[in-house]
């Protein structure tokens, strides 16, 4: 299997691709999509800032980026999520408009939410994403904003923040993402990193 993690040139993938190359994958960091297809999965990183993200992406995409990944299974990690909207009070720029819906700050005064929390796991979710990962189990957080899908369906877990309810799991068709930070969150982390290659290997 082979993975590839897209760099916009200002974030710290390091521990990302550390995780996945620990259980036995592959990984190539690109700063282009030309050779997208010979990947099984690609990775939209978290850390950063929307609108360089989104200005390094558009830069190195000669066509609709939607057409070039087709139905290449995506994982986008905070940030990395956040720009698979329609667009984000951080920034100015369109978003990537793969899932209809803004991101927008949160609107607790404790800003960043950053830290241990736990997710609460949708009541009628089965997704193979969260295949056994315990209810209310606890992942690491490190943001300002949040998203606010169009269709809340895609949301397959939530958290709580000082009485503010975030999405903390999307998944839509091929696109998975996660507010929190799966390479920084332990044996759960890894848990649903195994669990998006399974779906690589589909």
């Amino acid at each position: 299997m082979k993975i590839a993690i897209f760099d916009y040139g200002s974030c710290n993938i390091f521990n990302l691709k550390k995780s996945l190359e620990e259980i036995n994958v592959e990984v190539d960091v690109i700063t282009q999509f030309n050779n997208i297809k010979k990947y099984d999965g690609l990775f939209f990183p978290g850390v950063g800032n929307f609108d360089p993200a989104i200005e390094k992406i558009n830069n190195n995409s000669e066509n609709e980026l939607q057409n070039i990944l087709n139905d290449l299974p995506i994982f986008g990690i905070c940030l990395g999520m956040e720009i698979l909207f329609d667009r984000s009070e951080e920034g100015n720029l369109e978003g990537l408009h793969m899932i209809s819906g803004n991101v927008i700050q949160l609107s607790n005064t404790i800003v960043p939410h950053m830290g241990w929390n736990n997710i609460l796991i949708e009541n009628n979710n089965d997704d193979n994403l969260l295949e056994g990962v315990d209810n209310k189990s606890w992942v690491y957080f490190a943001h300002s904003y949040k998203i606010d899908p169009q269709n809340k369906q895609t949301v397959i877990a939530h958290s709580n923040y000082e009485n503010e309810i975030i999405p903390s799991i999307i998944k839509q068709n091929n696109l998975f993402g996660t507010q929190f930070h799966p390479e920084k969150s332990g044996v759960v982390g890894t848990k649903i990193l195994q669990n998006f290659l399974k779906e690589c290997k589909k």
